[in-house]
């Protein structure tokens, strides 16, 4: 039996264009200019008859019958997607990792040739943002948050459940180690609002009351490079300067840590269906699985 089927090329511009409610958007997505995107999409609507955009005075927004399109026309291109892929002898394509800034600077960006290396014919485009990417839109493949507390209402897999312990710069602390009360005669850094010190003074065994919380919630990066150059200790998660360490640019000063919040790797409900993001993920919790740590203070 004949199929009644549009040309793939207005579906990609039209998938694009709906998830985004953008021509631009969708332009840049497909490497295409907004002219072709409104092209295709005109000719989709004159083909089906439909209305399958409104016009607004900034954009587009779909209309019913667009919405009721797309929701059907998103599956079957992810289906198409996926048998094509599973011909391919190795993952191959772009995709797009959202992440918080801290993460994809301390920890993604050191890692990344090493993935590349394995994976030479996938290119990550790494957006680098606090801003939340819609992974159900495609605004990002795939998302890198950090939670403070609760879950993530989200297919989603747990990446480090971020300890905090204090870092120094090893000319700072005696050879031999220095006992947790005596980290306390040095300028105290953190880079979260919470009282982070007091708390971790409790799980080590000291008052509380033994400390002045600081005061200056300084941004990561920056409490991180002020550490380095011998300014105090540092209280911060371990992933984010475990390449620090490596280097013997920063030390830890205890064994103590707390749990303060945890990273999630996030995406959408269709999940994993393009090999790339597969071996992407896989890689990711493979990097990530020493900082799954447990029996720590919350």
């Amino acid at each position: 039996m004949s199929r009644k089927l549009p040309p793939l090329n207005a579906l990609r511009a039209f998938e694009a264009a709906g998830r985004h409610e953008s021509f631009s958007r969708a332009a840049d997505e497909l490497g295409v200019s907004h002219s072709a995107i409104s092209r295709h999409v005109r000719g989709l609507e004159h083909r089906l008859g439909a209305q399958l955009f409104r016009d607004l005075p900034r954009g587009v927004q779909l209309t019913p019958d667009g919405k009721a399109y797309l929701t059907r026309i998103i599956p079957a291109l992810d289906v198409i997607s996926e048998a094509t892929e599973e011909l391919e002898e190795a993952p191959a394509g772009q995709i797009t990792v959202s992440s918080e800034t801290l993460f994809a600077q301390r920890f993604l960006i050191p890692r990344l040739p090493d993935f590349y290396k394995a994976y030479p014919d996938v290119e990550v485009r790494l957006d680098a943002s606090q801003n939340l990417a819609d992974v159900e839109r495609y605004e990002a493949d795939l998302a890198v948050r950090f939670l403070i507390s609760g879950g993530v209402d989200a297919p989603s897999d747990l990446l480090s459940n971020a300890p905090l312990y204090p870092y120094a710069a090893p000319g700072l602390i005696p050879e031999g180690g220095i006992a947790p009360a005596e980290l306390l005669k040095f300028r105290l850094l953190k880079d979260r609002g919470r009282n982070v010190w007091q708390q971790w003074c409790e799980a080590a065994g000291i008052g509380a009351d033994a400390i002045t919380e600081p005061r200056w919630r300084m941004r990561s990066t920056l409490a991180i490079e002020a550490v380095i150059h011998g300014h105090g200790v540092y209280l911060g998660s371990a992933e984010c300067v475990d390449m620090e360490c490596r280097m013997g640019r920063l030390i830890r000063c205890s064994d103590v840590g707390i749990r303060s919040g945890s990273y999630h790797l996030v995406y959408g409900s269709r999940g994993m269906r393009r090999k790339a993001l597969r071996q992407f993920r896989l890689w990711l919790l493979e990097q990530t699985e020493p900082f799954r740590e447990t029996g720590l203070s919350d």
